[in-house]
């Protein structure tokens, strides 16, 4: 077995570690304690030593836990170390403990086989010598302490009551002060007139309260200037009376430059150290940012907050590339008069000379910025505004100009090479994100065009039935997805009624919705049955469609003046059954595989009677990120039975309750898709 914590070491060539009579010569014959535990703490092999300390016998100690045989102290003690090292795999070392006259170290090693913890090893070393050493070493110190702490560059000496009674001529060398001086006003007279008070007060203080005194204070020397001092003063005492006080004083000047140096390094270091973080922060905000709003107020936030600018502004260039257009609110402070939204390329500010010249321009103060732009509308500007520096950051993506990012300060400002590079980074940072967002909001367009195009501009007025529909896009995400509905008559004056949703975000997903909703209607005009169509679908979906595609499908048929239909369902939500004189419930009935999923479609009845109410829905009504499937199943029925009368009465009510409730205070993080289907009561 092996002890050592480092990487093994090899096996000495002809000497077998394990052999039985070595191990137990050792055992037995080496003056020191030696036990064995296994993982479970429990003792498995000891020598006599160990044993005879402890006052048992080895019998007594193998397969028990120390805290059963050691007794309540010395048993905690041992087993608590033990479970250390099995847990930490790692060593604990030197708990020294005192058995009768004599110390002894504990120490405690994990023991390996085929590179496992197998046990720990404990070996109990006597350090009484060691201990006794050690004592008389402190001992010694504080014998002879006061002499050290005295013992300085510069001493001087007072009488009990702190008045000063021996020359000190090191002392009036450095201060140049006379030996009348020195006598009159001691040290203090040399001490800076800002901590001469709080100085004196602690010295008095120290005095008559009989305590050591320690301080820091400037001392004036004899070339005029002043120099930092640590000084400490001990009382002397005889027969336990104070007979005199010794103080020392060290020039700690050179140690205090060291540290003010080191404590702006410091803070330089932290600015750095912060400034790198708030760009790797802007970095983990952009990716999340879609909008270009949403980009301009990260880098806005980002930028302000690191640099303390006071004002900010980012601006991106129109189509002709001849205008700058503010994104920020408030406009651009650029020019004399209030705040344009827009300011020419070629106009005489400091962001149109950021994306002329593609380079930052950094103005520290009023006479920098004239001198830079040498125009009259920037003399004008630089009168009436309080702005007093400015900085100014091309936004470029590829070589290519977008727009540019501007800082200011209400007072003169001087940027540093260190923080220039964190602005261009976070300048190139912002480009990247503000080109993305802005080819993100330009496919949002261009598919929310596409899917409410889809969407059926109004429902069918029916005299039996009425029709409510909403459909809401996500908030969190610019993008749309692939939800629909759809309502239409067929031949035989019944309705069919449809709701969707195609996985997926973006015009692929709005595009599969228009797939979708079009084969549906012509299917249904041949064959309306539910099964027949959906398995129309499928046949569709086969033939076209990628199995990655996932698109799910309520479709039902029903008669307005009977209220019965049949509906089959391809993997969609089931639909919410309101009635007036009982609890809502959702369907019980089978839903069926997605689309394209080999299935056998069925079609299942139903009925609206008058004064009842069923609800279509997409999944992102009752779920979302921080609620379940489940639980927003639960919730919608709740909500529903809360509902007032009126409400339940009115389609356009119910389905404006339904997405309000059921959105109040979640991340709206999906599109939402509601299609709700009333039968009014009979008048008499």
């Amino acid at each position: 077995m092996s002890t050592d914590t480092s990487v093994p070491h090899p096996r000495l060539s002809g000497f077998d570690a394990s052999d039985s009579a070595l191990f137990a010569t050792l055992l037995r014959e080496a003056p020191i304690g030696f036990a064995l535990f296994d993982t479970d703490l429990r003792f498995q092999r000891a020598n006599e030593t160990m044993a005879r300390l402890h006052g048992v016998t080895i019998a007594d100690l193998e397969g028990k836990k120390p805290s059963e045989v050691l007794g309540d102290e010395i048993g905690e003690l041992v087993e608590t170390a033990v479970r250390k090292v099995v847990d930490e795999d790692r060593p604990v070392l030197d708990v020294d403990r005192q058995i009768g006259e004599r110390h002894w170290a504990y120490s405690w090693f994990p023991v390996y086989a085929d590179g496992e913890l197998t046990g720990v090893v404990l070996v109990l070393v006597d350090v009484t010598d060691r201990v006794l050493a050690e004592t008389s070493i402190r001992r010694k110190e504080e014998r002879y302490r006061s002499l050290v702490e005295a013992s300085s560059q510069v001493v001087w000496v007072t009488m009990p009551t702190g008045k000063v009674v021996d020359d000190a001529p090191e002392w009036r060398a450095i201060t140049g002060q006379t030996h009348e001086e020195y006598a009159s006003e001691g040290w203090l007279g040399a001490v800076h007139s800002e901590d001469r008070a709080r100085v004196e007060e602690a010295w008095h203080a120290c005095v008559s309260g009989d305590r050591i005194f320690e301080a820091t204070y400037r001392i004036r020397t004899r070339a005029g200037g002043y120099r930092n001092y640590d000084v400490r003063a001990v009382p002397i005492r005889r027969d336990g009376e104070i007979v005199e006080w010794v103080g020392a004083n060290t020039d700690v000047t050179g140690k205090r430059e060291a540290e003010e140096m080191r404590g702006r390094l410091t803070e330089q270091l932290s600015a750095a150290a912060l400034r790198t973080a708030r760009l790797q922060q802007a970095t983990s905000m952009l990716a999340e940012a879609l909008t270009v709003n949403q980009v301009v107020a990260v880098i806005t936030e980002v930028g302000r907050s690191a640099i303390g600018a006071d004002r900010s502004a980012v601006a991106l260039l129109d189509d002709d590339k001849v205008r700058l257009r503010t994104i920020t609110p408030g406009g651009i402070p650029e020019l004399p008069g209030p705040a344009r939204e827009e300011i020419g390329v070629e106009d005489a500010s400091v962001m149109s000379v950021a994306v002329r010249e593609r380079r930052p321009f950094l103005a520290e103060n009023p006479e920098s910025l004239r001198g830079q732009i040498q125009a009259e509308e920037i003399d004008a500007f630089a009168q009436l505004t309080d702005e007093r520096a400015w900085v100014g950051l091309p936004l470029l993506a590829a070589g290519r100009a977008l727009g540019a990012l501007r800082f200011s300060f209400t007072r003169p400002r001087e940027i540093t090479e260190e923080e220039r590079v964190f602005l261009e980074a976070l300048a190139g940072q912002c480009a990247l994100a503000v080109e993305r967002a802005t080819l993100f909001e330009r496919e949002h367009k261009t598919a929310e065009a596409l899917q409410r195009s889809l969407l059926p501009d109004r429902l069918p007025q029916l005299p039996h039935m009425r029709l409510a529909a909403r459909y809401q896009p996500a908030t969190r995400h610019v993008q749309v997805g692939g939800d629909w509905y759809d309502a239409f008559p067929l031949q035989d004056d019944r309705m069919a009624i449809a709701i969707g949703d195609v996985m997926g975000k973006g015009v692929k997903a709005a595009a599969g919705m228009g797939r979708v909703r079009n084969a549906l209607r012509a299917l249904a005009l041949n064959d309306p049955r539910p099964a027949a169509v959906l398995s129309g679908l499928d046949r569709l979906f086969s033939a076209t469609e990628g199995l990655e595609q996932i698109t799910t499908l309520a479709y039902a048929v029903i008669d307005p003046a009977t209220g019965e239909g049949v509906i089959s369902n391809a993997g969609h939500l089931p639909p919410l059954y309101i009635f007036p004189d009982r609890r809502p419930e959702v369907s019980t009935a089978e839903a069926g595989t997605p689309l394209g999923w080999p299935s056998q479609r069925h079609q299942t009845k139903f009925s609206v009677p008058p004064g009842n109410t069923v609800v279509f829905y997409s999944d992102g009504l009752v779920e979302n990120r921080r609620r379940g499937l489940d639980a927003g199943l639960d919730e919608i029925v709740a909500i529903a039975a809360d509902a007032p009368a009126e409400v339940l009465a009115d389609p356009e009510i119910l389905v404006d309750f339904l997405v309000d409730r059921m959105l109040a205070g979640y991340d709206h993080d999906d599109d939402v898709t509601v299609l709700a289907l009333h039968v009014p009561p009979k008048t008499a």
